[in-house]
């Protein structure tokens, strides 16, 4: 039986072969056909530097973060690109100061999101590198983008740690009479969780610390540029990255979240989490797995509610669907690391900060090469 099969096996491939001069012919060797770029991917900036990090478009106008925590630089830390060119936004004030009192300036903003009412958000970590966070420097910044007024200052001393790294963050207008921030922190230094905000008052607390869900994967292996690379705390080649991307449902009822060193989807119900009066174990209780979803920085939710992760061991963009099932959005060499990520009625949007290729992570070496680009791919309505 075995025989015949490697018989007709041979056959086959024989027969669909070249030929060549003499009558004999060249195999063709398989291929994956999943390895080449996909989608229509349009790069929307090359910026020669810093790096981009958040990223949020607001009636077609483009937002970027350029934080500090990896490292210092010159340029604005909040800005639209207008123009073919990185503009300070709000303002040089808010944007490109280092002398002004902390809480009256950014100074590492992270993730950008936009609101139901089309007001831009940033949170700050106030981190620069080989700097402690100032009192006052970690804030959560709501900006009305048509005049640029500072509409919402909430300072985060009380949520802030030492090692804190205040990543990203969603609005949710649907609890709180002003609206209640959720914002993932990455920390340095182990310290994972969620931080809730009640817009309206400042009020504020940490959340799900202890919970598996915020925390990497134990001994969790990614595949990077065709290498692997270990969350080691001993020898890093990648961070034991706690949870980074946070998006919400469409209707407000569920936070997303994951952690970076990890290939899991959590969520939780927004009703519980904006409670103040639910503790850590009620809000542990009510952490639903979602499955995996591959190793993502970013998530981002369309207006039909489907879900959009970063996929950086892929060089791609995943869509999950409403019934959980998966689509590739794009796939590029180009995407270093896409990191920032934001959708709308009409594209998916990334930045890609060439992250994975920062010395701390490379044996002191800066391996990446400007410019940093930030692209977008066309999405389509379902059905």
């Amino acid at each position: 039986m075995k025989k015949g099969l490697y018989t007709l096996a041979a056959a086959g491939l024989l027969s669909s072969a070249p030929a060549i001069a003499g009558g004999s012919s060249v195999p063709v060797d398989n291929s994956d056909p999943g390895f080449g770029a996909a989608g229509d991917v349009e790069i929307m900036a090359r910026i020669p530097a810093p790096d981009p990090s958040g990223i949020a478009v607001i009636d077609g106008r483009l937002f970027l973060s350029f934080p500090k925590h990896d490292g210092d630089h010159a340029g604005p830390v909040l800005a639209e690109w207008k123009d073919g060119k990185v503009q300070p936004f709000p303002n040089d004030l808010w944007a490109n100061r280092t002398d002004a009192d902390p809480s009256n300036h950014l100074i590492s903003p992270h993730g950008l999101t936009a609101d139901a009412r089309g007001h831009l958000w940033a949170i700050d970590d106030g981190k620069v590198k080989g700097q402690p966070i100032p009192s006052g420097g970690a804030k959560l910044i709501g900006i009305d983008p048509v005049s640029g007024a500072i509409l919402s200052k909430i300072i985060l001393d009380r949520t802030t740690l030492p090692g804190s790294h205040l990543n990203d963050l969603r609005i949710d207008l649907t609890h709180g009479t002003a609206g209640t921030a959720y914002i993932s922190d990455s920390s340095f230094d182990g310290h994972h969780a969620l931080v809730v905000v009640d817009i309206a008052s400042g009020r504020q607390r940490r959340v799900l610390a202890d919970h598996a869900s915020v925390h990497a994967d134990p001994g969790f292996v990614t595949f990077l540029s065709g290498r692997p690379l270990r969350a080691d705390p001993a020898k890093p080649s990648f961070p034991g990255g706690g949870v980074d991307g946070v998006t919400l449902s469409r209707d407000g009822r569920r936070l997303y979240y994951a952690p970076l060193s990890s290939h899991r989807l959590y969520s939780l119900p927004t009703a519980l989490l904006s409670d103040f009066t639910v503790d850590d174990a009620a809000l542990g209780a009510a952490v639903v797995d979602e499955g995996e979803k591959g190793s993502a920085d970013g998530l981002a939710t369309d207006p039909w509610g489907r879900i959009y992760t970063t996929a950086g061991e892929q060089d791609a963009i995943f869509r999950r669907n409403l019934d959980g099932s998966f689509d590739l959005i794009a796939r590029d060499p180009r995407f270093v690391w896409p990191d920032g990520i934001f959708a709308d009625e009409h594209y998916v949007y990334v930045t890609l900060g060439q992250w994975t290729r920062l010395p701390r992570l490379n044996n002191g070496q800066d391996l990446r090469k400007p410019p940093f680009l930030v692209a977008r791919v066309p999405i389509q309505p379902p059905g």
